[in-house]
């Protein structure tokens, strides 16, 4: 009988070295990863000819756009939790088959309705992907090195598919249909079905208990009003029916922990969070997400509207910060192995993270290499935070409940990225609300993009005065969300060193396989 945590040979014991397999199926794994991050902006160049052929409203137009996120974080907790019970090799294949036929039905839809079904349907194969390859990580890296190093390639092609998925959006429509799009993920999909039964190990928690159906309905409505409620925030203000859902949302949070704290067999295991360094580890890594996608929401706009670079050109120019990504995870893997404190390493980090924002601070409305260095910066410290905070959370659980712990870092990630927008956002809009000339019209007073809008109607150099101004003012927001976000990061640094400085690089080598379910309620 084989044992249901046992990995390939090469990785069964704790701190064993991982050899050519393992790495070989670490470069399967990263395909189908790279794909589910790119689908998050893949639909950037497509959504005008889908438009065309599909006559969307604007009200599916946007569940077009926002479903697969929607879902990827309302069913992360439910599906991590699922692999620790089922086999997470089991539940990546299950995903990757939903992901690819999903992927089909979204190329070919001749409707907004069936494209806004198949996009759902993405996002539940996303949710079961993403715990998945990060617990099959920890199952085949007990090497605190090779795990490391291995969690730094998952950290970039996760930030890296975000950029590329953009770009990839716009060769495949301006040569393709819009179809492509999707298309493009069935190789990848392929290679994982045929490869994956061949190269993973299976694993899952040896003591699970029963499956927690409560939890399922309370997590995601803890989860998905919240996600909409700041989600919705920066763009359309602090309207009573956002604040309304995202405190519905927190009460069902509520509920949610209380169920975890009572239920016999928790979807979520209280137990996770007695692991020293834990509960920092999904702290940081929520506010390092806060920090990437609050810095997106300006710089993506900053290219388009205030430089007037097309879309094709800013998602072109988003690629060259990535190339800091690639460099940050692996040095600062290095650095913790080469016995250099991890509370170091993360705090400084964030310190360069931090710098990235004083560069977006000093930015005007003409400083392009500025402003993607201040990216590239941001990014590359960010990353480093990221890479380190995943490799303690995962080392610090037990290998029975990686699915669990992935899950939830990659739930709090996505608030952070909501909130970084949310808030930082509205520092910005705030200032340019404040900063546009006096009246002028309604849309030029609310958002760059009414104003430049307004400014093309008006003649001469009256929308010339008036775009210049807007532009102006959304650099003043700007760089007054840049400055909070130094303050930010450098607090996060602080937390960091105070938080991280007394845990040990190898917590949990040797640590029991699972949490077993009456430990939960200890």
């Amino acid at each position: 009988m084989t044992n249901p945590t046992s990995t390939t040979p090469s990785s069964g014991a704790p701190g064993a070295l991982a050899g050519r397999r393992e790495w070989t199926a670490l470069g399967v794994l990263m395909l189908p990863l790279l794909l589910v991050s790119m689908d998050v902006s893949v639909l950037y160049f497509a959504i005008p000819s889908i438009s065309a052929d599909l006559e969307p409203s604007g009200t599916q137009q946007l569940w077009i756009f926002d479903i697969y996120a929607f879902v990827l974080a309302g069913l992360l907790m439910t599906m991590g939790s699922l692999g620790d019970r089922i086999g997470r090799r089991k539940l990546l294949l299950f995903g990757a088959a939903a992901f690819g036929t999903a992927s089909v039905l979204a190329a070919y839809a001749n409707s907004a309705e069936m494209l806004i079904a198949a996009r759902a349907v993405l996002g539940i194969g996303g949710a079961t992907l993403m715990p998945s390859t990060m617990a099959i990580i920890r199952t085949m890296f007990t090497d605190p090195g090779q795990r490391a190093k291995a969690i730094g390639m998952w950290s970039g092609v996760m930030t890296g598919g975000i950029a590329l998925g953009s770009v990839m959006s716009g060769v495949l429509v301006q040569y393709f249909w819009w179809g492509s799009v999707f298309l493009v993920n069935l190789p990848a999909m392929v290679l994982l079905l045929v490869l994956g039964p061949i190269l993973l190990p299976e694993s899952r928690n040896p003591e699970p208990g029963r499956f927690d159906l409560l939890s399922v309905p309370l997590s995601m409505a803890a989860v998905l009003p919240v996600i909409y409620g700041i989600k919705e925030i920066p763009s359309e203000g602090w309207k009573t029916e956002y604040v309304v859902s995202v405190l519905v949302g927190l009460v069902f949070a509520a509920l949610f922990v209380h169920r975890q704290r009572t239920a016999k067999s928790p979807l979520i295991s209280p137990a996770l969070f007695r692991g020293r360094g834990f509960a920092p580890a999904v702290v940081l890594n929520l506010i390092a997400s806060f920090g990437m996608l609050g810095s997106a929401f300006f710089t993506t706009q900053y290219l388009q509207s205030v430089l007037g670079k097309s879309s094709m050109e800013a998602a072109l120019w988003t690629l060259l910060p990535t190339v800091l990504v690639g460099v940050a995870a692996p040095v600062s893997a290095q650095l913790v192995q080469k016995g250099v404190d991890r509370a170091h390493v993360v705090s400084g980090g964030f310190v360069t993270a931090a710098c990235g924002y004083g560069l977006l601070a000093l930015a005007g409305t003409d400083s392009l290499w500025l402003v993607l260095a201040g990216a590239g910066v941001l990014a590359a410290g960010i990353v480093t935070v990221m890479s380190q905070m995943m490799d303690l959370a995962l080392g610090t659980v037990p290998v029975g409940n990686a699915g669990s712990a992935s899950s939830l870092l990659e739930t709090g990630a996505e608030f952070g990225g909501a909130l970084g927008m949310a808030v930082l956002g509205s520092i910005g809009t705030a200032v340019y609300r404040q900063d546009i000339p006096a009246g002028v019209p309604t849309a030029a007073h609310e958002t760059l993009g009414g104003a430049l809008a307004v400014a093309g109607q008006l003649p001469g150099d009256a929308g010339q005065a008036l775009a210049r101004a807007a532009r102006e003012a959304f650099t003043n927001g700007m760089q007054a969300a840049a400055v909070a976000g130094v303050i930010l990061l450098l607090g996060a640094a602080a937390l960091a060193t105070a938080t991280l400085r007394k845990v040990p690089v190898r917590e949990t080598e040797g640590a029991p396989e699972a949490v077993a379910p009456e430990q939960a309620t200890a």
